[in-house]
């Protein structure tokens, strides 16, 4: 019964350090922080125009009324 216990506390303990609890995301020099929020932002903002590319909703509209020749 004993062995099961520290069996479970270890498991506990090992799931409960990869959860984040233990470590920060973040680094603790607010300089190097900043710039680990700046990027992720970045990261964050740039998702929204790779979305558009990706569903071709940056591409002109074929429904639209004055149409656009791609030609020369």
């Amino acid at each position: 019964m004993v062995r099961k216990l520290v069996l479970l506390a270890v498991i506990a303990g090992g799931l409960a350090g990869s959860t984040g609890c233990l470590m920060n995301q973040y680094a603790a020099d607010p300089n190097v922080r900043m710039e680990q929020l700046i990027n992720q932002s970045e990261d964050q903002r740039q998702i929204g125009e790779f979305w558009r590319r990706f569903w071709f909703n940056d591409q002109p509209s074929h429904l639209t009324p004055a149409r656009i020749h791609g030609g020369i």
